[in-house]
């Protein structure tokens, strides 16, 4: 369950990706309700920072659902006819027929909104014996894939173990084997800002000055306050998945 100094609120999961650009400052709480009683509760998620460049850090928040259900999702066979999907969260995939695939639109101000940036945010789903390749990209990118649930496999031939990261020449194509279950990738990559990062806590700016004047303004204003009852707010166990955003408008999945 979400909610933010906005007043934006929404439930989550199922395959969702909640974005929020923090800009000049908002606070939020994520929170994780047993929604049912009779039966359990699994969670499963990856929290991704995506840092802003100098220019966009005092843009104003920003919070938006991308639903699992509009969420685009290629499948494609190997010449053996074994299947791999490929969840495309951010970042174009261009499949091996051609077909090309766009994901939803990220927050305007997003690192990811200039597709100058290569940002990619892939989940990867490979059956067993499946093979598939991870298309190369342009020069200079950070490009990471994280192994994050089956037993086993190989990139370009050498054997990797679930439960660890590699990072890959963006430059050069990745053949990837499923050698066991079904597996499972996250593939994160996007081009270097290339400016200073100073961090404390939640707080991410360019210079230490910056930082002080963010601890400052939170002091201050609170980022606008709290608008809620509670500081761990949730939303109910009989609410299904939602989105609440800053103006009122309200949506669920089937109704985008």
């Amino acid at each position: 369950d979400h909610a933010d100094s906005m007043g934006a609120a929404g439930r989550y999961g199922q395959g969702d990706t909640q974005w929020m650009t923090a800009g000049k400052g908002v606070q939020h709480s994520e929170m994780f309700p047993l929604v049912f009683e009779d039966k359990p509760n699994p969670i499963e998620l990856f929290q991704v920072w995506l840092n802003l460049p100098a220019k966009n850090k005092m843009v104003e928040p920003h919070f938006a659902m991308l639903w699992n259900e509009q969420t685009p999702v290629a499948t494609v066979k190997d010449e053996s006819g074994h299947t791999t999907q490929v969840k495309v969260v951010a970042g174009t995939y261009h499949t091996p027929s051609g077909e090309v695939i766009s994901p939803l639109a990220p927050p305007p101000d997003s690192w990811a909104a200039d597709a100058n940036n290569d940002v990619a945010i892939w989940i990867v789903d490979l059956e067993p014996n499946a093979s598939w390749t991870l298309p190369a990209a342009s020069a200079g990118l950070n490009r990471t894939l994280y192994f994050f649930e089956g037993e086993s496999g190989t990139f370009d031939g050498l054997k990797v173990a679930v439960q660890e990261a590699y990072v890959v020449d963006s430059q050069s194509a990745v053949d990837i084997h499923n050698t066991g279950s079904k597996a499972r990738f996250l593939l994160l990559q996007g081009r270097p800002i290339s400016e200073p990062v100073q961090q404390h806590g939640p707080f991410v700016m360019n210079t230490r000055q910056e930082l002080q004047q963010a601890f400052y303004d939170y002091q201050q204003t609170q980022f606008g306050g709290w608008p809620w009852q509670a500081s761990d707010q949730t939303h109910g166990n009989d609410k299904g998945r939602f989105a609440k955003y800053a103006d009122g408008k309200v949506e669920e999945p089937d109704t985008v």
